[in-house]
């Protein structure tokens, strides 16, 4: 038992040395604490302490940390690279501060067989390289204290199962199409999407990209064999040629995290009302790309919550007062310690006084740094597509935002009268 608690520290001090530490400690406390109890005092005396699964996402070398089995996998056997056999087995854990993988390989996935759901384990772990989305357990016993977990097996990011599910939910966001290099150097098309349901929202990836064509933002949809992805943080679906998407009248509902119960880790979807809000600020991203960034804060009436807008979404007109919802983003620990959520691609965005509607819109295709306008000399919108610049046009889609989704694009021939008439109107500027 000494030994399990001894590799926390076996940097620190010898075996020997810890050993004897822990008699010292048991002596101390007149024989009123066991082995196991005298050996974690030793550990926290050398500052290796145990924490709690919600700081398991810190850039440490090793961890040790209780949790309550929520769910399994029996081991796999697998071949590896070199020809020899591997076997693994998966938990998930959970604590009142969140839940967490932990991965078992070769002799130690045996350990899951003696194992039960609801049972309290003592992990010792790391993290596989620089993922903190797992852990790799190095040691492990069962262990007698109590666990406070709300996570409920099989279900969202809590289960392990890959058996294929069906879903009932409204889509959030439908991505435009984008295109693959397949292993065998060929290419294809994968459409993704935002859902929501009662469980949260979740990200679907459609290998069939015609599953998801035609389908807008709003629309309710029955899902037939979606393929959980339980290797991605938060819930993951994929559909191939055996999956189904209907449109349906079935009524869901996306729940709303409260945002003073928004952690610094996990996927949250939130709304509010814009309390403070900057300009976007123009940055060059790492492949040379223009992209934006804007921070702002929003509020609930009694509390707040800084929110990093990405990409194109800090392009999104946003004024103090605006009502707000944001849906699948990621929190983490901000610059000066607070909590924030960053709203980037796979985010998703929307002010709901501008609910998506139909629009007929014509004119001329402005380049901006990264994305492309269509403007009327009075309006600017963003709009989805490759257009070549000064092409005048006439579209009919959706509007979403300050962004047109096009279903139908018509080329317009402009007259010259026309052609003077828009130059004035670009030199005035955009309307408000």
């Amino acid at each position: 038992m000494v030994l399990f608690h001894y590799a926390l520290v076996d940097d620190l001090i010898t075996k020997e040395e810890f050993e004897r530490r822990v008699e010292e400690k048991i002596d101390e406390c007149g024989d009123l604490v066991d082995e196991p109890t005298a050996a974690m005092m030793v550990v926290g005396e050398l500052g290796r302490e145990h924490v709690k699964i919600r700081g398991l996402s810190a850039k440490s070398s090793l961890f040790s940390f209780f949790g309550k089995i929520v769910d399994k996998t029996e081991p796999k056997e697998f071949d590896r690279a070199d020809g020899e056999k591997g076997w693994v087995a998966t938990l998930i854990l959970g604590d009142e501060t969140g839940t967490t993988r932990v991965v078992l390989w070769d002799q130690k996935a045996g350990a899951v067989l003696d194992t039960a759901v609801g049972e309290v384990l003592e992990v010792i772990g790391r993290h596989p390289g620089k993922s903190t989305r797992e852990i790799y357990a190095l040691a492990l016993r069962k262990a007698s204290c109590e666990i406070s977990c709300t996570a409920q097996a099989g279900t969202g990011s809590t289960s392990l199962s890959t058996d294929p599910v069906d879903l009932d939910a409204v889509l959030v966001a439908v991505e435009p199409l984008r295109t693959f290099t397949k292993r065998d150097g060929t290419t294809g098309e994968m459409a993704e999407a935002i859902l929501g349901d009662a469980e949260g929202t979740a990200r679907i990836v459609a290998w069939v990209p015609e599953l998801l064509a035609g389908l807008q933002p709003g629309t309710t949809v029955h899902i037939t064999n979606a393929k959980p992805n339980n290797r991605s943080e938060g819930r993951n679906y994929s559909l191939d040629e055996k999956s189904t998407v209907t449109p349906t009248e079935t009524a869901v509902a996306v729940p709303f995290t409260p945002l003073n119960s928004v952690a610094d880790q996990g996927t949250y979807s939130v709304r509010g009302e814009v309390k403070l809000v900057q300009q976007p600020r123009s940055f060059t991203t790492r492949n040379g790309a223009q992209s934006w960034v804007r921070n702002a804060v929003i509020h609930d009436g009694s509390d707040e919550l800084r929110v990093v807008l990405w990409g194109e979404n800090a392009l999104i007109p946003l004024a103090p007062g605006d009502p707000i919802e944001i849906y699948h983003a990621p929190a983490k620990p901000g610059r000066t310690g607070d909590i924030e959520l960053g709203v980037g691609r796979g985010s998703v965005i929307r002010v709901p006084k501008d609910a998506p509607q139909p629009i007929t819109f014509r004119g001329t295709i402005l380049p901006g740094q990264g994305c492309t306008f269509i403007d009327d000399g009075k309006d600017r919108y963003l709009i989805d597509g490759d257009f070549p610049a000064g092409t005048e046009l006439q579209v009919n889609g959706i509007l979403a935002g300050s962004r047109i989704i096009p279903e139908q694009v018509v080329p317009v021939e402009i007259s010259a009268t026309d052609l003077l008439a828009r130059i004035h109107k670009l030199a005035e500027g955009p309307g408000p």
